[in-house]
């Protein structure tokens, strides 16, 4: 007897900002296992035009998310950090699993109640970290787990939101310009060294010029690393790198895929793990974990 398909998972969207509609929106509305359950926005007309772009129902205010809730098994966000976390405990709590943002929020007590909910409720998450879902450089990333012998690493995540000349959208986030590239970039920077040299143990950091923060990370393979950190740089500067050195040589991260496939594989991600109950490495207890270093770093770096 064929076993019948299973049933698409609604996943409704909170947010309608520039990351909503360049990279949410389009991934669930074409993800053949999912349905795009609704949208949701604090802006009535927003949230009425991206979801009229996707063929699904719009929702707005207070009452607007405990309805697109009741819709959906599954919510996916596209909020400041610290707006997302309180919802996301609320969604927990009414059973719907997790599609986060990096960071899960900007304080361990935001991220923890996070954590927390989605334990008690026993609910699927995944953290959106990029390179972990891209491909080339979640093969990569495995790749370099898999072969260890690290002695040390470098990681620069260095932007140029704010220079003249630069033209982004996400220059308008008034969260990223409060917190800087700590905050925006740091989460991806971790999320690649943290799965090939294991947790951090020991860390400084010290400020840099504009925005920049410098990291010098200890971790539990006994390696080290060095991370820098910026949104305001000048546009020559911007750029990533990430490079490992050890007994296999020097391996260096390669370019990432588009958006809207790695958010794509992201959703595959949940559905794994909705339907295995084994949770994905980049769970929300992995949030939790970032947003604890951040915090540390950014304390260490004042002082």
């Amino acid at each position: 007897m064929t076993t019948p398909p299973a049933a698409p998972l609604r996943i409704g969207l909170l947010g309608t900002g520039p990351w909503a509609r360049n990279t949410q929106a389009p991934a669930l509305a074409s993800h053949p296992g999912v349905v795009l359950s609704g949208v949701w926005g604090r802006r009535p007309e927003a949230a009425n035009a991206l979801a009229t772009a996707h063929g699904t129902k719009a929702y707005t205010g207070d009452a607007g998310v405990d309805e697109l809730l009741a819709a959906s098994d599954a919510v996916a966000f596209a909020l400041p950090p610290d707006i997302q976390a309180p919802l996301a405990a609320r969604a927990a709590a009414a059973g719907c699993h997790l599609l986060m943002d990096k960071p899960v929020a900007t304080t361990v007590a935001g991220a923890r109640e996070v954590a927390e909910a989605a334990d008690r409720a026993q609910v699927a998450s995944v953290v959106f970290c990029t390179m972990r879902f891209a491909q080339p450089t979640a093969a990569w990333i495995a790749e370099q787990a898999a072969r260890g012998g690290w002695f040390t690493a470098r990681a620069q995540w260095i932007g140029a939101l704010y220079a003249p000349g630069a033209e982004s959208e996400y220059a308008a986030s008034p969260w990223r310009r409060d917190k800087g590239g700590l905050w925006d970039v740091g989460p991806h920077a971790l999320s690649v060294l943290l799965p090939v040299l294991g947790d951090v143990t020991e860390l400084t950091a010290a400020r840099g010029p504009a925005d920049a923060t410098h990291l010098i990370l200890r971790h539990t393979s006994g390696a080290s690393s060095t991370v820098t950190l910026a949104l305001d740089a000048p546009l020559g500067a911007a750029g990533t790198e990430v490079e490992f050195r050890g007994e296999a040589g020097v391996a260096t991260l390669p370019g990432g895929g588009d958006a809207v496939g790695s958010f794509r594989a992201a959703v595959d991600a949940l559905l794994d793990a909705v339907r295995t109950g084994v949770p994905h490495p980049c769970d929300v207890r992995f949030g939790l974990r970032l947003t604890e270093l951040l915090t540390e770093a950014e304390a260490a770096a004042r002082s």
